[in-house]
């Protein structure tokens, strides 16, 4: 037993990549049982992501796989198509993230889930909404940055349209699907029925983004224009120091005023311009420049120094490299070394959330390939002559460690 508040759920993960693995992590983090089941060749993220130690162990498929035991079935062989239905009887979710007419060509649509297992809960993750002309397009993370508004936001503030460099869209679509499915299990608590969710991701961010900017034109007529202008004015961003770097956000009037003594103009809490949220608000642009003429003035540390002394919200800027060494994370354990079976030490991430209830007890490194599918098929009631067959055959792929 896993221990953690999902302990008991099981769950069926047919999803790959970042999108799908990343939402089946977090829930198998907290207790649930993972079974990925994966094609002959593999999640693609297994290969896509640079060198790697051992073929099929990228950096990015460790960080989004640990918790899960991996099966592999070739869904286009008989056997392999009905030994995942066996999985789909004893689960609680059916995860996946392919266009749904996919799903439909491999009878694996709502209505033939739902003959094997009626309770079931059926996740589809997908780039774009059925009822609209965009619903048998492919999507990537990249797509529906450049679809959904989030380059635009670039362009707007620099210039040029650029894709945030990580896989935002698919993050932000795998956490609303952890929260769907947990509703769907709460629901199922209390009524006793399954049913089936639909997560497009291009409407999912399309709301991200324009819960900000949609702006003035909520309205109807439109006030003004679309875009928040505080986050997207030239100076919203780390500001350089005499030295570096900072990240500052004073909002509230004593954040602002407590800020305006820090850099030496007391008489900016009476000015008209910023004396009030929304007077600062109303000329953005001039607070921020002042803002960013001050902060040249000082290194960061003397900056971080006088601003927490005085509760203004100021953190120095990090480098990616620069976080692995921040003292706060090595206070909290963030970054612990671990003994991984095939890639030797690595570098894992502890979960940023506490339950005062408890979370998983044990820790299941990110699996090889089909390492875990001969006893995935002896659970599911195979015996062993049957399971040789089908490795034999291709429908299976043993991929157990050190196995002779």
């Amino acid at each position: 037993m896993a221990g953690g508040p999902l302990e008991g759920v099981r769950i069926v993960d047919m999803t790959s990549v970042v999108v799908g693995p990343l939402a089946t992590q977090i829930m198998a983090d907290h207790g649930a049982e993972v079974i990925k089941v994966e094609a002959p060749s593999g999640d693609l993220i297994r290969a896509m992501n640079g060198p790697a130690r051992t073929k099929g162990m990228s950096a990015k498929f460790l960080h989004l796989n640990r918790n899960k035991r991996s099966i592999v079935l070739d869904l286009k062989h008989p056997a392999g198509h009905a030994a995942l239905m066996k999985l789909i009887a004893r689960a609680d979710v059916l995860i996946w993230n392919v266009r749904p007419s996919a799903m439909a060509r491999l009878k694996l649509a709502y209505a033939d889930v739902c003959a094997v297992n009626p309770k079931i809960i059926y996740c589809g993750m997908f780039g774009f909404g059925q009822d609209g002309r965009y619903r048998d397009k492919p999507a990537y993370d990249s797509i529906i940055q450049g679809a959904a508004g989030v380059a635009a936001l670039h362009h707007r503030a620099t210039g040029e349209p650029r894709y945030l460099p990580m896989v935002v869209a698919d993050k932000t679509v795998g956490l609303i699907a952890v929260q769907m499915i947990v509703m769907a299990l709460f629901s199922r608590s209390r009524t006793g029925q399954g049913q089936s969710i639909e997560i497009p991701m291009f409407e999912n961010m399309v709301k991200f983004v324009l819960e900000e900017h949609m702006y003035l034109k909520t309205f109807e007529p439109p006030l003004g224009p679309t875009g928040d202008p505080r986050l997207l004015d030239p100076q919203a961003r780390p500001l350089p120091t005499k030295d570096s770097w900072i990240g500052i956000s004073a909002n509230t009037n004593s954040q602002a005023f407590a800020f305006f003594d820090a850099i030496g103009r007391p008489e900016l809490k009476t000015d008209p311009r910023f004396n009030s949220v929304a007077a600062r608000f109303r000329n953005v642009q001039e607070y921020f420049a002042i803002r960013a003429a001050a902060l040249r003035e000082k290194t960061t540390a003397e900056w971080i120094a006088i601003f927490d002394r005085n509760d203004v919200p100021a953190m120095p800027y990090h480098t990616l490299d620069s976080l692995l060494e921040d003292p706060h994370l090595a206070d909290v354990g963030m970054f612990e070394l671990m003994d991984h079976p095939t890639e030797a030490r690595v570098r894992n991430m502890r979960l940023p959330n506490k339950l005062s209830g408890g979370t998983r007890k044990d820790f299941l490194p990110a699996p090889a390939l089909g390492q875990h599918s001969v006893e995935i098929l002896r659970e599911a009631g195979y015996g062993e002559a049957d399971i040789e067959a089908m490795i034999a055959g291709g429908a299976t792929l043993d991929g157990r460690l050190g196995k002779s």
